[in-house]
């Protein structure tokens, strides 16, 4: 019998390691969803949940687990920063599954809404149908938190107008836009886009970014337009990985 040596055994340990990292980023992380928390101020008045990039393809029960962990969280209203889909066939599905939130959701459209050519009224009617509502280009006044959610769209920062509360949260898709708002100030700018790279390497981070990111990949930055987060997003696009980072849904308080 042979007697296996430590140096042989941290040997086949180390040859294990990159199947394991395999097995977790296709089979564990894309799905294993994690609920992160910001909080701006001591003591916020209000507190909703943000998720973005849902690219729903068609996993049922997945999509599921999204809503089911949004609704067990019980916010006050619910923010969905882009790219529902990317297929447009998804879109009916994708918004049923938006329809079973229990709490208003205003959402902003993403890249892939737009290149999937879904048609948007079908947004407006399944985001409407919670109590909330589709911003494309503008904006709508929550009285009781006293917050304006501004929804951007490809029109872009011309589009946005004035103040018409005096706390103001924009949603944007590209993180990089919170930089171009033309001297514009926000309390909040909530973006998506990065999937945070979906691979990250510690003390490295995203191995690849797509365009429009910046130096904006993930969480909680200062930026010209004021406080920015970047989500993580829910979905994964081109290929269903993640490795060191996880899908989330946000709760923040405001």
């Amino acid at each position: 019998m042979r007697t296996l040596t430590r140096r042989k055994f941290l040997g086949l340990g180390l040859c294990a390691l990159p199947a394991a990292a395999g097995l977790d980023g296709r089979l564990v992380e894309p799905t294993w969803l994690r609920v992160t928390k910001l909080e701006l101020y001591p003591q916020p008045s209000t507190r909703f949940a943000h998720f973005s990039d849902f690219h729903y393809k068609g996993d049922a029960e997945y999509a599921a687990k999204i809503v089911e962990t949004i609704n067990g969280l019980e916010p006050e209203f619910v923010c969905f920063t882009g790219d529902l889909v990317e297929d447009k066939r998804f879109a009916p599905a994708a918004l049923d599954f938006i329809r079973q939130i229990k709490r208003p959701v205003y959402g902003c459209p993403g890249n892939w809404d737009y290149a999937s050519r879904a048609d948007f009224k079908h947004y407006q009617e399944a985001f409407a149908a919670t109590g909330g509502a589709w911003l494309e280009d503008r904006s709508v006044v929550l009285e009781k938190p006293g917050i304006e959610l501004i929804g951007m769209g490809l029109r872009g920062v011309q589009a946005l107008g004035e103040a018409r509360a005096v706390r103001r949260v924009l949603l944007i898709h590209y993180p990089t836009q919170a930089d171009r708002l033309d001297g514009r100030h926000y309390d909040l700018i909530l973006a998506g886009h990065s999937h945070g790279g979906q691979v990250r390497l510690p003390l490295y981070g995203a191995l690849v970014l797509p365009y429009g990111v910046g130096r904006y990949e993930l969480g909680r930055f200062d930026s010209l337009g004021g406080p920015l987060y970047v989500s993580a997003g829910v979905g994964t696009y081109l290929y269903p990985v993640r490795f060191n980072c996880r899908p989330e849904i946000t709760v923040i308080g405001i």
